[in-house]
């Protein structure tokens, strides 16, 4: 955890000189139990950039590959991040993100599930839909804008939290997940539109 508040720290710094850092809403973003920080991505520096204005830890997946490099693997652990298979369901993963939002902890995903080459929202993964309904977490749909271009301004935008409450007492089929994957995109996309 220490590692973690000193990175926070050093990203706090470097994105408020270098990017002009603009944060929006954070007040949306619960102080305790589960959370799931639903993001567009943009940039590699994505994570670190919607998870440092918050003071609780958030946790992310990871490729499984990082878990590979020595040093790399020990560092992502200590950012509380936990390995992924790419390109295929990894049920491992799927229970890892459900306990963790059991336990009251933050959660940050990309339903997109990769970086976006135009800036524009893509097709959704089920995953981030498949926490929501499987959980009691808050869902916040958040956006990451800006061209991530040095001494440009970018911001982070906080929405309100999502109500799943209707979504969540039906019982769970891909037709649900994906009117919840919708559901998700929208209030993103709504973000984007309102603050970019």
């Amino acid at each position: 955890m220490f590692l973690y508040r000193l990175f926070r720290g050093m990203f706090r710094i470097l994105y408020r000189f270098v990017y002009r850092w603009e944060i929006i809403g954070l007040e949306n973003v619960p102080l305790q139990g589960g959370v799931i920080l639903c993001s567009n991505h943009k940039n590699n520096l994505d994570p670190p950039f919607i998870a440092s204005p918050i003071q609780r830890q958030v946790h992310f997946m990871a490729k499984e590959e990082l878990f590979k490099i020595p040093v790399i693997s020990y560092l992502v652990k200590q950012f509380g991040a936990y390995p992924v298979k790419r390109g295929m369901s990894d049920k491992g993963a799927l229970k890892k993100s459900l306990q963790i939002l059991k336990e009251g902890k933050v959660l940050g995903i990309f339903p997109e599930g990769t970086r976006s080459k135009d800036g524009k929202l893509g097709k959704p993964y089920p995953g981030a839909a498949l926490f929501a309904l499987k959980s009691e977490a808050a869902v916040i749909p958040t956006a990451v804008i800006g061209d991530w271009k040095m001494f440009q301004s970018m911001r982070v935008v906080y929405g309100k939290p999502i109500n799943m409450t209707e979504l969540r007492q039906q019982k769970v089929t891909s037709a649900l997940t994906e009117e919840a994957s919708g559901k998700i995109m929208k209030e993103i996309q709504q973000l984007i539109d309102e603050y970019s």
